[in-house]
Formats: C-alpha cells, sequence, structure tokens
C-alpha cells in the first residue's frame, strides 16, 4: 500500500490545508469533492487513509466505508470522519477497526497528525493480519477494539490469550474465543460471555498472543460481534467520560437506609443489584457476581448513591445502619408485639418464627449457618439433625433480656397441611428456605404459603440459600424476580464473605411488627 492520503472535502480550501498538513509528514494526497469521486479514487489507487470533511454527496460515509469494507481490495483502508454533531450520531451506528471521527472543525495540523498515527498503527495491524497461525503484541500498540474487528474482517478461527499487571502486582488474565471471526466465547477471571467481554475492552495496557486452532466449545455469546463491539465501544466512552465519579471496585458498599424501606424497584438491572448488597459488602465482589456489564452495574451503585440509598467508602467496610442484630426501636416494638399475654394471664415472652423447607439439606444448611448466631440456644434434638417431617421447636434466639425467638420447623409435605394453621396462629411469621432451582423451591412450598397467608398478620421472608460457587445465581434471581418484588427474598451465603448476622438482620427486619 502506499504512502496515499485521499481527502474529500467540498471545500477546497479546506482540502488543501489538510493536505498540506499531510504532506509535510511524508504522504502523497489526492483531493476528491464528493463520496463518488472518493470511492473512484481508493480504489484506482488504494490509499493508506480516506479523510472525509462533514457531510459527503452522492453517497455518504457510512455507506462509502460499507462498500470499502465489502472490497476484498480496499477493506484496509484507514478513516479520518470530521463531522458535525448530526453526522457523528449517524456513524456511531457504523464503528470500524482503523477509524477515528473528529470535529468539524478540527485544525488541520490535529487532523494530519492523527492521520500520521492512524496509518502507523495500519501498518502494525497489517503485520497481524498477515500471520497465520499464531501472533502477539501489545494492547498499547494495537487496541483489541481493532483486533478484533480486524479478526472479524477475516473470518479467523482461534484464541486470543490476554495478559497484564495491575497496579498493586497482580497478573490479570483474560481468553477470547472466535470461530470464523465471530467472538463466541469470553472469559476473565470470574466472569464470562458479553459481561467479560466489556471488561476486556477496557485494558489499554496488557500483551495479547494469538493461537489459530479449532474451536470445540459451544457458543455462549451469540450477539453479532459488530453490536458487541459498538456496545462495547460505546461503555468505553461513557466509562472514560464519568470514570471519576464511579465507584472504585476496592470500595465497600452497604445500604444506608432499612431493608423494609427500600423502594418497589422494576428495573431487572436495580433489582439484583439490591439482592447481590445482601451477600457483598465489596463494589469489586458485586459487581463480578452481576450478570449486567460493569460499567451498567456502576452507574447503577452511583445512582443509588445519590438517591442516599447505598453508601460506598473506601477502605474499611461501610457499616451498617443497623449496628446490632436487632436495633432499640425493632426490640420495643417485639416487647409491644409480645405484650398482650395469654387469656390465661401467662406473659408470653418469645415470639414464635416458622422455618419450613422443601428439602431436608436446606434446613439442616440453615440450623448450622443459625449456629454462629451470637445468643442461639439450640434445642438438645438438632444434635441428632432434624428429620423432613419433624414439627416443633428447634432453637431460641435471645434477643434483649428475656425476649426472644422461637424457631419451629414445620414440614412442608402436604400430609401435614391440617397442622399448618396451627402452627402458624399467633406466630410472628414464617421463613420460608429456598435451595436451586429456586422455581422448583417455590412451587413446592406454595401450598403452605397459601395456608400460611390465610392467616390473620401474616408475614413471610424467603431465604435463598448459595452454596459456595454456585452457578447461575443471578440468573436464578432475575427469573424468580417476582419474589423479591414482593421484598421477601433474601439471599443467605452458607459459606463466605458476610457474616450470618448481616442476612438474617435483614431478613428479620421484614418480619418485626
Amino acid at each position: 500500500m502506499s504512502r496515499l492520503v485521499v481527502v474529500a472535502a467540498a471545500d477546497p480550501e479546506r482540502s488543501d490545508r489538510i493536505r498540506e498538513a499531510c504532506a509535510v509528514r511524508g504522504y502523497a494526497t489526492r483531493a476528491v469533492a464528493n463520496g463518488a469521486d472518493a470511492l473512484e479514487a481508493c480504489v484506482a489507487e488504494v490509499p493508506d487513509v480516506l479523510v472525509t470533511d462533514g457531510p459527503l454527496a452522492l453517497i455518504e460515509a457510512p455507506k462509502l466505508v460499507e462498500i470499502l469494507r465489502t472490497n476484498p481490495r480496499t477493506r484496509r483502508v484507514r478513516f479520518v470522519f470530521l463531522t458535525d454533531a448530526a453526522e457523528t450520531a449517524a456513524l456511531s451506528g457504523t464503528p470500524e477497526w482503523g477509524a477515528l471521527q473528529l470535529p468539524l472543525d478540527a485544525d488541520p495540523d490535529e487532523v494530519g497528525e492523527r492521520v500520521a498515527d492512524l496509518a502507523a498503527r495500519g501498518s502494525e495491524l497489517d503485520a497481524v493480519s498477515e500471520a497465520r497461525e499464531e501472533v502477539e503484541g501489545q494492547l498499547a500498540q494495537i487496541p483489541l477494539t481493532d483486533l478484533l474487528q480486524l479478526f472479524h474482517l477475516n473470518r479467523r478461527t482461534g484464541t486470543f490469550e490476554l495478559r497484564r499487571r495491575t497496579s498493586d502486582g497482580r497478573t490479570e488474565r483474560g481468553r477470547i474465543h472466535l470461530h470464523e471471526g465471530d467472538v463466541v466465547q469470553t472469559v476473565t477471571g470470574p466472569v464470562e460471555g458479553e459481561k467479560a467481554l466489556f471488561r476486556l475492552l477496557t485494558w489499554s495496557e496488557g500483551s495479547f498472543a494469538f493461537r489459530a486452532e479449532s474451536i470445540r466449545i459451544a457458543p455462549r455469546i451469540t450477539s453479532t460481534t459488530r453490536a458487541l463491539l459498538m456496545e462495547g465501544m460505546r461503555q468505553l466512552d461513557e466509562w472514560r467520560r464519568l470514570r471519576a465519579e464511579l465507584p472504585s471496585f476496592d470500595a465497600h458498599v452497604a445500604l444506608r437506609v432499612r431493608s423494609g424501606e427500600l423502594p418497589n424497584v422494576v428495573h431487572p438491572l436495580t433489582q439484583e443489584v439490591l439482592l447481590l448488597l445482601e451477600l457483598y459488602s465489596q463494589v469489586g465482589e458485586l459487581v463480578d457476581h452481576s450478570s449486567f456489564p460493569d460499567y451498567q452495574v456502576l452507574r447503577t451503585l452511583q445512582t443509588l448513591v445519590q438517591r442516599g440509598i447505598v453508601e460506598v467508602r473506601a477502605g474499611a467496610p461501610v457499616p451498617s445502619p443497623e449496628a446490632g442484630l436487632f436495633r432499640s426501636v425493632q426490640v420495643r416494638r417485639l416487647r409491644e408485639w409480645l405484650g398482650g399475654g395469654r387469656a390465661d394471664g401467662v406473659r408470653v415472652r418469645d415470639a414464635k418464627l416458622l422455618v419450613a423447607s422443601a428439602h431436608p439439606e436446606a434446613t439442616r444448611d440453615f440450623l448450622t449457618v443459625l449456629q454462629g448466631v451470637p445468643g442461639l440456644q439450640p434445642h438438645p434434638r438438632m444434635g441428632e439433625g432434624i428429620p423432613a417431617d419433624a414439627l416443633g421447636p428447634v432453637a431460641r434466639l435471645r434477643v434483649d433480656g428475656d425476649v426472644g425467638l422461637e424457631f419451629v420447623h414445620v414440614p412442608a409435605q402436604p400430609s401435614y397441611a391440617p397442622l399448618w394453621p396451627l402452627a402458624g396462629h399467633g406466630a410472628l411469621g414464617t421463613l420460608l428456605l429456598l435451595g436451586g432451582p429456586v422455581a422448583d423451591a417455590a412451587a413446592s412450598l406454595r401450598p403452605l404459603v397459601q395456608a400460611m397467608r390465610a392467616l390473620p398478620r401474616t408475614r413471610l421472608v424467603h431465604l435463598l440459600l448459595v452454596r459456595p460457587g454456585e452457578a447461575g445465581l443471578t440468573q436464578e434471581i432475575r427469573r424468580n424476580v417476582d419474589l423479591a418484588e414482593e421484598s421477601t427474598l433474601v439471599l443467605l451465603p452458607l459459606e463466605g464473605r458476610r457474616e450470618p448476622v448481616e442476612v438474617l438482620r435483614s431478613a428479620f427486619s421484614r418480619l418485626l411488627p
């Protein structure tokens, strides 16, 4: 390819100034006045770069790009678009490797500088494109978006291995699988799919290595590569613009309001973020476990901070607004609720709290977590395990002084249906234990739920028990968001990052009067 720049501009004086800026940098130049002449010039003698100054007559810039990209002879031409706001919006739907946009009034010398940079980067891309089996390089020299668009254009099949060092000395890795130019799967750290691809597109430094090989994995990404890169670049532009305002990954996050005071949420992303706050107290952990792209999660956290719902703080974890398992006002309300006593004059000291599950394993897991709560007094029968058909008390939790909660296990088998109303009479509420799949567990408990809702002053909370490394958690949440919309779904990790006291505090706050 010759060192040639074609300048398409309706204004001859403007065209001459841009051509002069390119000429002093060692490029031959050619001037054309419209899109049709630009197409003819590029086909006759393929240039390094085509510069379009403003809207083009006869053939507009997006169509010109499409024609040149589909022609094997001209598909490696680079583009510099000088555009106003309206044309920028039109071009934003056709992102291309080896292309950039500048303001319509950009200084000609700046245009010449960007042309030279783009042409130099194009030479590196040409070298990468010509490598048939393996190729290595640095992302600082060739952006990942350019690589993926080039390999998509050339319909390459194989795997990109990416690696970079973080500021704290850690090594991060990523992997992108291509099949005939299409991105079919991406993995980095604990995330995969489109979310992982969008994260890797933010890498401006690090190394890449491509290896041509057959891809035998099942496609996990079905969106078109063109659409993925367009969305990825849009998010990247927004990220760069708002980076200083977004929460950092190592910051800690917590609700500033009581769980029961959360607004009714419709958007699945906001609902998912609020649910994950039940599990994770660090921004990075929450972002990793969300099914949505990083940028969208951070923007949602930023919005929740602005609305006073969430607090983000660097350093130590954010203290919960509820210092103990029960705040003083909650203890007072519980005492008032218990204060009615019984007809025989005996004062009731403990509130009855029912526990039901679809599977015995869920009950055992919950009781195991419960044993880590200060003030718990297990029932002697807990040492022997709780059979699925056992009806009766399993533990007592001291709340304050002589006031406590008595946990009573209620079998969910249909044969116990006549006893459900008796067990639920006078109860503070019912904890419904759910394991995966959530929909199946919820369906098994539905008859018991309907029986409890028929009782006066019914309070129900669904506890989703999350096992370490359990896959598909966020998908389970999103499929069963109707439970969360009733403000009854709380995530309880069986191991890990959050103390059971924090999660149970959230559940109990929804049960207390």
